[in-house]
């Protein structure tokens, strides 16, 4: 049996994490895995939906020492959680706040004070073919479905994005915006803590004041976990920032001059992250350097027609892509949109994502996202529309800038002015949320 260590340290006096009392060494963390392990319930599967981002860390270490499969849903809503239980019945819900479990069987994260480090001489080796995770999308249907992590590939994962990133050489702090429930931020705040020589802050800071008095928290040299969402309120909050060493993006399209911004106001530079919940990362870029895509050792793209296949190195299998993606040679690629946002509107073709792109560079803009409705226009015509948050700038402006940015046809119609856009946790915009919107703003009479 192949085996690999919970963790990547040299030493357990190595720190694993910050938190708001200091430092957290790799002993103390190992006592209370196991101080926690021997809390949890019967079964195979833990909802790990801790918001402490050192807790979630716990838990996971705990289940996966214990065999039980760490789930962790894209959505938490009522409607997940009475699907997960249907699919996992053993599920137990361990939280560190006051999260609805409905009737699931809910375990509180505890205190820990008995947890004794000095019980704790080595680190827990772990087969490297057992089920660390499971990561769910939402699927063709809305129902969540499993995409399995065994533990061998998940350490492959956080060990390549480290390599990349340059952290197994000189160390971080990691200062994450992202739940460590999601793909990107279970993968580059938990993953790098665990094998990636990047002890993280334990909290999830998300208005710019948080982030920075996160920042201020930990030592240099820091790294900033974020979104485009988180990175552009930041920015605009005007704040004097601690020392950044590394800005990493993931979740959304990051634009030129978003990333030029960050880098001119952190001097330092931001690399983005590409994958999916099914592939892991898989590729990453310096956004000021250009549009081309690096691939990470030792995973590979293949492409058949249309479709692009992601395999090797830490990637569960061979991954279809969702995204429109041309292969430049056998390590680097050009991302052209998801096939899903392509539009034809009276026989032009593009893409929601570069629509959006278009409009967030406007100067002026804040935030933006176009919509394209199901139902068709009196007409015969499907008109987008767009959503935007702008403050100083009315639509005779923003449209005429618009109009030197996309063809007329593509225009928005209309275009709704909005105080703010109902992002999630990680910056994203569901199609859902979109179609909220369309409804209460524009609705079949307005347009």
């Amino acid at each position: 049996m192949t085996t690999v260590p919970l963790l990547g340290h040299a030493s357990l006096d190595d720190i694993f994490a910050w938190r708001a009392n200091g430092p957290v060494r790799v002993h103390d963390y190992l006592a209370d895995v196991h101080a926690l392990a021997e809390l949890l319930p019967a079964g195979n599967s833990l909802l790990n939906v801790c918001q402490d981002r050192y807790h979630f860390a716990v838990g996971l270490a705990a289940g996966l020492i214990s065999s039980k499969v760490s789930l962790q849903p894209s959505s938490q809503s009522a409607e997940t959680l009475r699907q997960i239980r249907a699919d996992y019945p053993d599920v137990c819900c361990l939280r560190d706040s006051d999260f609805d479990c409905l009737d699931l069987p809910c375990l509180e994260f505890p205190e820990l004070t008995t947890a004794d480090p000095a019980r704790v001489d080595s680190i827990p080796a772990i087969p490297t073919d057992r089920v660390a995770a499971c990561l769910f999308t939402s699927g063709s249907t809305g129902r969540p479905m499993p995409h399995f992590k065994h533990w061998g590939r998940l350490v492959k994962n956080g060990r390549a994005e480290a390599e990349r990133l340059g952290l197994l050489a000189r160390s971080h702090s990691v200062v994450g915006t992202v739940p460590p429930q999601h793909s990107y931020g279970f993968e580059s705040t938990i993953l790098l803590a665990l094998h990636g020589n990047a002890p993280f802050w334990s909290g999830k800071p998300f208005y710019p004041q948080d982030i920075v008095a996160a920042l201020q928290a930990v030592p240099a040299p820091r790294l900033l976990v974020t979104t485009p969402f988180h990175l552009s309120a930041l920015l605009a909050a005007g704040l004097e920032l601690p020392a950044v060493d590394l800005l990493l993006s993931a979740t959304a399209p990051l634009s030129t001059q978003l990333a030029a911004e960050a880098e001119s106001r952190c001097q330092a530079p931001l690399h983005e992250i590409y994958g999916s919940t099914e592939s892991g990362q898989t590729a990453s870029r310096r956004t000021t350097d250009g549009p081309t895509w690096t691939l990470l050792a030792d995973v590979h793209f293949d492409q058949e027609s249309d479709l692009t296949i992601a395999h090797g190195g830490h990637v569960e299998g061979r991954v279809p892509l969702s995204d429109i993606i041309e292969l430049v040679d056998e390590t680097h690629f050009l991302l052209h949109g998801r096939h899903a946002d392509v539009i034809n509107i009276a026989g032009k073709r593009t893409s929601l994502a570069y629509l959006n792109h278009q409009i967030t560079a406007i100067p002026g803009v804040v935030d933006a996202a176009f919509f394209l409705p199901d139902e068709e226009s009196p007409d015969g015509i499907t008109r987008l529309c767009a959503f935007v948050v702008a403050p100083g700038l009315n639509s005779r402006e923003l449209l005429a800038d618009l109009r030197q940015r996309v063809e007329p046809i593509f225009l928005p119609r209309p275009l709704v002015f909005m105080d703010a856009l109902p992002r999630n946790t990680t910056g994203k915009l569901p199609r859902t949320e979109l179609q909220v919107l369309y409804a209460a703003k524009v609705g079949h009479g307005q347009r």
